[in-house]
């Protein structure tokens, strides 16, 4: 059976972040993932896993001026020393929350800029990247997300994720497979987890309803099957709920939306 994660950035959006974590626990959820934590002193969030009996499984790494529209730093040429001190804050704060794992974004291709020319820079900051996290027994995890919702983000395959697993060479990195973004490129989503899942190299899974990302039991994907195509391949990670609830800031609004979460609790 599954075990899921509530993604405290998109869901609750009517409460105060740190005010997501009981919310969370009251409603059966027994980890957290979110984007980022660095609003907040860790020392905080790590009081409100620890009064809510919460394991945090992911966060991201900072992803550059994100008001200005940055999604990541590590393909972009000259922002090495930006993204290396990024990931050091990213570890600091992994440490103190006992979180396994973190995901770094790959960045937006700049406009007239050939894919195959960043390549280089990305293979060798995750190669970094890994190399630091690996030294505290953390996962550095690489997401495709579709374009759609990221104008030019740099990753969007499953393919080309794991070729870059395979480029850098570290077994430390892994892919963060979000069935929503999956869906979105590619699509022959069970396809693509009995391709990948054996491999070991998937390190987190996510979910949202397709095309709308609200609750999984709306929209083109049947994920009461998938779930069962994780339990078949034997998955036993994290499955992060990533999804903007359909009853939007409405108060209990992401609670009225988890009926079809009841069943794998």
């Amino acid at each position: 059976m599954p075990k899921f994660a509530a993604n405290l950035s998109m869901l609750y959006p009517e409460l105060d972040f740190l005010d997501r974590f009981e919310a969370a626990a009251k409603d059966g959820f027994k980890a957290v993932e979110y984007l980022f934590p660095y609003a907040f002193e860790s020392r905080d969030i790590a009081a409100c896993l620890k009064a809510h009996g919460l394991q945090q499984v992911l966060f991201n790494a900072p992803p550059g001026d994100w008001d200005a529209g940055e999604r990541g730093l590590a393909c972009l040429p000259g922002r090495e020393a930006e993204f290396r001190a990024g990931i050091g804050k990213a570890l600091d704060y992994a440490a103190a929350l006992d979180c396994p794992r973190i995901h770094v974004m790959a960045g937006l291709l700049p406009a007239g800029t050939a894919h195959e020319t960043l390549y280089p820079t990305y293979v060798s900051q995750l190669r970094w990247a890994a190399a630091e996290a690996a030294k505290q027994g953390i996962d550095v995890l690489i997401e495709p997300i579709n374009t759609r919702d990221i104008a030019r983000f740099y990753l969007n395959r499953q393919d080309h994720a794991h070729q870059v697993l395979a480029d850098v060479g570290a077994v430390n990195l892994k892919v963060q497979m979000d069935l929503y973004h999956c869906q979105v490129v590619e699509g022959d989503v069970a396809m693509k987890l009995r391709q990948y899942l054996p491999t070991g190299r998937v390190g987190h899974i996510q979910i949202a309803g397709v095309p709308q990302r609200h609750e999984p039991d709306l929209g083109e994907l049947n994920y009461a099957y998938l779930f069962s195509v994780l339990d078949e391949l034997g998955y036993d990670g994290w499955v992060g709920c990533e999804y903007r609830p359909a009853r939007g800031t409405q108060a209990g609004g992401t609670s009225a939306g988890l009926g079809w979460l009841k069943p794998y609790l």
